[in-house]
């Protein structure tokens, strides 16, 4: 069985590389098993003191395209009949990498290989640095499914892009090319897709050579300006998005991406 999620080490340890290994989905974030696997990565990068700088991509074409729409059927892996079971699912599951990420101090560079859409795109917006290659694009695309974004997107976007741009992406659910993406702040540089790890490990590199607890430490002072508390925006989201789930035009809207 194919693992989820792949480690390796670069430079003696100090950038590690997570890369998302379920290219046959398009790397979905709603199964137990990525979820799981991407969660103790993050943590035990973490933990480690050599490493000094993580760089999270996606194997195959995409980054992440967010939540699998068969889990998002009533009695899938994510969707109860019952709506408190279901914001319970969104709290034990997908809630838990916003709260990660949130809480670890070793930097994290996304590297945008692809489609980074719904919560693949949020995933993106976890990351400290966005870089893209020219094929990635982005989408919030949680209304094209009656849907809000259930992993705290609505606190995530707006402190990357700004309140405008959030809406502009959020209220459409339009895709987002990559450079348009630039233009926007949603990420740091544009390159070539045959450039983008080079690119990212050499950022990387360039943070691992500073001391590491001063690094850390900028990290976490940096994320303190932000005023609203996440785990209020994640409890709103997960209540709202247990109610979106029970709608019609979300299930119409399922029945009809599943179809294609």
């Amino acid at each position: 069985m194919r693992d989820p999620v792949l480690v390796s080490d670069i430079d003696a340890g100090a950038i590690r590389v997570i890369t998302l290994n379920m290219p046959d989905k398009r790397n979905p974030l709603t199964g137990a098993a990525m979820l799981d696997a991407l969660e103790n990565a993050l943590r035990a990068a973490d933990a480690a003191d050599a490493v000094r700088c993580v760089v999270l991509t996606g194997a195959g074409s995409a980054f992440s395209s967010g939540g699998d729409l068969n889990d998002m059927v009533p009695g899938g892996a994510l969707v109860s009949e019952d709506p408190a079971r279901t914001r319970d699912n969104y709290r034990t599951g997908i809630q838990r990498l916003p709260r990660l990420f949130e809480s670890i101090e070793v930097p994290v560079i996304a590297a945008v290989n692809g489609a980074a859409v719904g919560a693949g795109c949020d995933l993106a917006c976890m990351c400290d640095i966005r870089i893209a290659g020219q094929s990635a694009r982005f989408a919030e695309s949680f209304v094209k499914l009656g849907l809000i974004s259930g992993d705290g997107g609505a606190w995530l976007l707006p402190a990357v892009v700004g309140y405008s741009q959030a809406a502009e992406m959020a209220l459409t659910g339009d895709w987002v090319g990559a450079e348009a993406a630039l233009a926007m702040g949603l990420v740091s540089r544009v390159v070539a897709d045959a450039d983008l790890m080079d690119m990212a490990l050499d950022l990387a590199r360039r943070i691992a050579a500073n001391p590491p607890q001063a690094t850390r430490i900028t990290k976490r002072l940096l994320k303190r300006w932000r005023d609203a508390s996440l785990d209020d925006v994640l409890d709103h989201a997960a209540s709202a998005q247990a109610l979106m789930h029970t709608t019609a035009e979300h299930r119409a809207a399922v029945d009809r991406f599943l179809k294609r």
